[in-house]
């Protein structure tokens, strides 16, 4: 690691992994910069670009057996929440961007999310079941607030009494509040809220731009008030940093609402590794050797580790007392059962631009 480069503040990641696809690979000199303060300032200090994604379809399938979605629904790409461990950050790299900071800083925003959504919902072939929203980036990232695509998508699937599930980790989720209360009266929604800790100085660090675990806490009483059912998604837990944890995490959304709660171990799959690991470095080197040294022993020896039914949970005997302690804690606090079932028997396609919509 070199502890004397110039590394962005609020990102999560002060990397810019090589793209593994081959891309060029841009080197800072260090010489350069030397000379430059205006090209350090430049990269302490990132813009943030919000490119347009006029993509042609906006809901993806997927038969992975670790998730409960098949379908999902994401209006942005890339993440300005910026955690370090986030395990979509090599997705960015299909775009032919770095799963690092680029991930960060080069959000594509699909303004036509809505209609494209509808289009799908209208098409003859369409049996209603669940969509997630999202399955990959956050849908209540920052930018969320001034576009408004999600909500367009929300209201979209309020019209055709399309069930969905919100996963998030912002507390921005509150401002729809009126939609998604006359859409849980109807069994149409779901919301799960990522919780990876209760310290909000490590919060701020890890995650540097979504919201704090009081806020989050606070979404959570705010949704189950107006009715929506909210799982709670403790994630990820790093062995040796968080997992101590799960006791008193369970315990806060308990009291918060939330009626059921699951977990993921950790997961680094290709640039997540050096982004997470160089994050470790930078808040505390003491505590990499630790932390690394759980991961592997909870991957079989590894980093990751990408088989169906492992990747979530891990393996050996760190991974069963994690799994354990999970277990008994949710039990007590009575989150270990299952969110309401949606109602798919309300759908009606929804009307688009040139038609009226299907007659049955």
């Amino acid at each position: 690691m070199n502890n004397n480069r110039p590394l962005p503040h609020g990102r999560g990641s002060g990397l810019a992994p090589p793209n593994r696809f081959g891309l060029p690979v841009i080197e800072l000199d260090g010489d350069f910069l030397d000379a430059d303060p205006d090209a350090v300032a430049a990269i302490e200090r990132p813009k943030t670009q919000y490119l347009r994604d006029d993509s042609k379809s906006v809901v993806t399938e997927n038969d992975s057996p670790d998730v409960w979605f098949r379908y999902s629904l994401n209006p942005y790409r890339g993440c300005l929440h910026g955690c370090a461990y986030c395990f979509a950050r090599p997705s960015h790299e299909f775009l032919g961007y770095n799963a690092g900071i680029e991930f960060e800083t080069k959000i594509l925003v699909k303004p036509g999310a809505a209609e494209l959504f509808r289009t799908f919902l209208a098409r003859d072939g369409w049996v209603p079941e669940a969509i997630a929203l999202s399955g990959v980036t956050d849908p209540y990232q920052p930018v969320e607030r001034r576009l408004g695509i999600t909500r367009q998508c929300l209201e979209v699937a309020a019209e055709a009494n399309q069930p969905v599930g919100i996963v998030t980790k912002n507390a921005l989720v509150e401002r729809d509040l009126d939609v998604l209360g006359p859409m849980a009266a109807r069994g149409l929604v779901h919301a799960v809220l990522s919780v990876t800790t209760l310290d909000a100085e490590l919060a701020r660090s890890m995650e540097p731009r979504t919201s704090s675990p009081a806020a989050r806490l606070r979404a959570i009483a705010s949704l189950t008030a107006a009715g929506v059912p909210v799982r709670v998604l403790v994630a990820p837990i790093v062995p040796g940093l968080n997992d101590s944890e799960i006791p008193a995490i369970l315990a806060a959304v308990k009291a918060a609402g939330a009626v059921a709660a699951s977990y993921i171990l950790l997961r680094l799959p290709w640039a997540v590794a050096p982004v997470f690991l160089d994050w470790l470095d930078r808040r505390d080197p003491a505590i990499r050797q630790r932390v690394e040294g759980r991961i592997r022993a909870a991957r079989g020896g590894k980093l990751y580790q990408s088989g169906f039914g492992t990747r979530m949970r891990g393996t050996g005997k760190l991974a069963e007392q994690i799994e354990e302690l999970f277990g008994l804690f949710a039990r007590k606090h009575w989150l270990d059962g299952k969110l309401p079932s949606y109602d798919f028997t309300k759908f009606r396609p929804p009307k688009t631009r040139n038609t009226q919509g299907r007659l049955f």
